[in-house]
């Protein structure tokens, strides 16, 4: 009986050491990848936003280029993000705005925007086999910003890499 139960101890202990291990992996993986992209970008702020369910989510990583425009844990505008957006970007839609207040957009993503001190925005989705894992967002906050071809190149493969991930994968 004593082996049974350490048997299955070990076995439930080696499970979530090994969850804990594929964490840490995907959080590091997020960490440099949102640091590379926000200094080659320039830019002021790097998010990955991720849904934990179906199109509900929230900011779970952040790089910045000061404290103050943190929005860790922010979760989207959910009266503006609807299926007809989620179907969008599960289409691999890459959105670049480069002014907020001249682009075309609903006055509810518009306000959202506005909260976050954002002027300009590049967003890509992370695309796996389960679906739109989250969304990979550059914000720039201090004016406009033209987003350039090589720029979208570069958050496509970096959400491309993030998508390709086991630990992101299998999560």
């Amino acid at each position: 009986m004593a082996q049974n139960y350490n048997a299955s101890f070990d076995s439930g202990l080696e499970r979530v050491l090994n969850r804990l291990k594929t964490t840490i992996v995907r959080d590091n993986l997020i960490i440099e990848t949102t640091s590379r992209l926000r200094e080659t970008l320039d830019v002021d702020r790097v998010v990955l936003y991720y849904f934990y369910s179906q199109w509900d989510g929230q900011v779970t990583f952040e790089c910045l280029s000061s404290q103050e425009l943190s929005i860790l844990g922010s979760t989207g505008p959910n009266e503006c993000f609807n299926d007809e957006y989620a179907a969008l970007y599960l289409d691999g839609r890459i959105r670049a705005i480069s002014d907020i207040e001249s682009e075309p957009i609903a006055d509810c993503h518009r306000d959202f925007l506005r909260n976050l001190d954002v002027r300009a925005n590049l967003v890509v989705p992370i695309l796996t086999e389960n679906g739109l894992w989250g969304l990979l967002i550059a914000h720039h906050c201090q004016a406009p910003r033209l987003w350039t071809p090589s720029d979208i190149k570069m958050m496509q493969a970096e959400a491309k890499n993030l998508s390709k991930a086991d630990s992101i994968r299998n999560s």
